[in-house]
């Protein structure tokens, strides 16, 4: 794909900053309301330049949530190619910066698409029922994040309040932590009934659960995270994405850090797959038996948990691959 202009925005939540590169020099900036009326205000500013041709040009932004909506929506259904692309990859791809603002960022982002037009990857929009779960699962873990945030406080203080006003802070909070349970059993409901009113998604949701220790919120994630295992189709880079897969940090003699696993990663499903490898070393098979032998062999045991986390990301994409359920008595034809 031949590319004439590298269009990089900046997206905020009232503003969208417009920047067009061609490689060698910026012909155009411009700032628009982030609003579908903006958005035409900047592209009829682009088909005014004179060699402005749409289908030699791509549009690179950094994933900013729910503020881009208007903006993918739009030049997607205008079919233009949009990149979509992390803003940590970014923002390290651009070595030692000195200052920021709007206008820099989106210079930046426009000649990062040209340095690295070779990488390029185009978004394509995820199904409406996955938007719709991406949206359930976060309201989910907002009603579990309030929850325990009242409840935590008055666990923790149990044994250190007298006993008559203990009684009535819990009698306080009482009503708003049921009301939270019950909203979140209502956000279940409709996560497991998009899911089951959809075939794809029942046939993954089912393999994906089949995975001893893997439960029906880590495989939801899974699924949000993944695109339904599209954008991210290998286990190997699953495990990195969730921050699982270790680095090594070493250079020559001097430097010579611990082997240790990324923080730059979806923390929710860090914490999915934790939770995961924590069931299944407690449960009797071939897990614990791993996990227990590694730990008398003197390995570290948080070095083993993770290498069981990544057992169980690359059973996931196996019995995905299969298209069967998990069975532990498989035996590869390789083998």
């Amino acid at each position: 794909m031949d590319i004439f202009h590298y269009v990089g925005i900046d997206i905020s939540k009232a503003t969208l900053d417009w920047a067009i590169f061609d490689g060698k020099t910026l012909v155009l900036q411009t700032t628009t309301s982030n609003t579908v009326t903006g958005i035409k205000t900047a592209l009829r500013q682009l088909k005014a330049l004179v060699s402005w041709n749409p289908e030699k040009a791509v549009f690179c932004m950094e994933h900013t949530g729910i503020y881009n909506a208007h903006l993918l929506e739009f030049l997607y259904k205008a079919k233009l190619p949009i990149w979509l692309e992390n803003s940590t990859q970014i923002k390290q791809a651009g070595g030692m910066q000195r200052g920021k603002s709007d206008a820099v960022d989106a210079r930046r982002i426009a000649e990062y698409a040209y340095r690295f037009r070779d990488q390029m990857r185009l978004w394509e929009p995820p199904r409406q029922i996955l938007q719709q779960l991406s949206f359930l699962s976060a309201v989910r873990q907002r009603l579990i994040q309030a929850h325990n945030l009242l409840a935590g406080p008055l666990a923790e203080q149990e044994s250190f309040v007298e006993t008559t006003l203990q009684k009535k802070l819990q009698a306080t909070s009482r009503k708003s932590l049921i009301a939270l349970k019950d909203e979140q059993k209502a956000i279940d409901a409709q996560i497991d009934t998009l899911i089951q009113g959809d075939s794809r998604l029942k046939e993954l949701f089912n393999l994906i659960v089949s995975v001893p220790g893997v439960g029906a919120i880590t495989a939801t994630e899974i699924l949000v995270a993944t695109n339904e295992l599209k954008t991210i189709s290998d286990p190997k880079k699953m495990a990195c994405h969730a921050g699982v897969a270790p680095f090594e940090h070493r250079s020559g003699t001097s430097v010579r850090g611990k082997t240790q696993v990324s923080h730059q990663a979806r923390k929710r499903l860090k914490s999915l797959f934790h939770l995961g490898a924590m069931s299944t070393i407690r449960m009797k098979g071939e897990l614990q038996d791993y996990y227990q032998r590694k730990v008398g062999e003197g390995k570290n045991k948080m070095l083993v948990l993770n290498a069981v986390r990544n057992k169980l990301i690359h059973r996931i994409y196996a019995v995905v691959k299969r298209g069967k359920k998990y069975d532990e008595k498989y035996v590869s034809p390789l083998a």
